[in-house]
């Protein structure tokens, strides 16, 4: 194995921002639109973790549709299949967020390698990321789709692991998602979690992050403090 440092980036919820469909979401429903958004994001990891349970893999996408069927209901919003279509059309163009330029700039000046790490599928992260023009930056796109089950299952991080070509310790898992860092700790890789709003918190298991950041770019200013010789 290389002894190369790999910064592998989760996507949803680090990198583009899943709440980015509140603005289609409020010309539909006004007022309501946070509380759907949350909760179809809520439901949207709820459904791939019973999923990967099962062991009853579908795409992630998959998972996002059945979550916004069940806001739907939940929250007594009987959107037409037409209006459902178009919302499942914008999660296919949410926005990047605001740091992640800058923050992925700093880590390619740094010399870190990077890879964007999805539960979504190859495809649909592709697209995300040449939407939000970042897909440059990284040295590939590592899914689940290979393994047919989602994060935070340890087969997944191994994965990672296997493609990217390094060992746990030489590989840092950068995720806004309290899960998929603890995933990656309980994997033996080093871990960021970049905390995206001031009400977050980390599940309180005991572990902890090695870094934990507000931003992408100030992760990489850390790393560098810290971890670069």
């Amino acid at each position: 194995m290389s002894q190369k440092t790999v910064l592998a980036f989760d996507v949803y919820g680090t990198l583009i921002d899943t709440q980015g469909v509140l603005d289609a979401l409020q010309q539909v429903m006004g007022d309501t639109a946070p509380a759907f958004s949350k909760l179809w994001r809520e439901k949207q990891l709820e459904y791939s973790f019973r999923r990967g349970l099962m062991r009853d893999y579908v795409d992630f996408s998959v998972c996002t549709r059945h979550a916004l069927d069940f806001a739907c209901q939940a929250l007594k919003q009987p959107l037409e299949e037409a209006v459902r279509n178009e919302l499942m059309a914008v999660y296919k163009t949410l926005p990047a967020f605001p740091d992640a330029l800058a923050g992925l700039e700093a880590a390619k000046a740094a010399g870190l390698t990077c890879y964007a790490f999805s539960n979504g599928s190859a495809a649909a992260v592709e697209g995300l990321l040449a939407h939000a023009g970042i897909r440059d930056f990284f040295a590939g796109v590592i899914s689940v789709e290979v393994l047919q089950t989602f994060k935070p299952n340890p087969d997944v991080y191994q994965h990672l692991l296997n493609t990217a070509e390094v060992n746990a310790e030489n590989a840092w898992l950068i995720s806004g998602n309290p899960f998929d860092v603890l995933g990656a700790l309980n994997h033996g890789m080093k871990t960021a979690w970049v905390k995206r709003s001031d009400e977050a918190i980390f599940d309180p298991w005991g572990p902890e992050p090695t870094i934990e950041t507000s931003s992408i770019i100030n992760l990489v200013n850390q790393y560098k403090q810290k971890y670069k010789k």
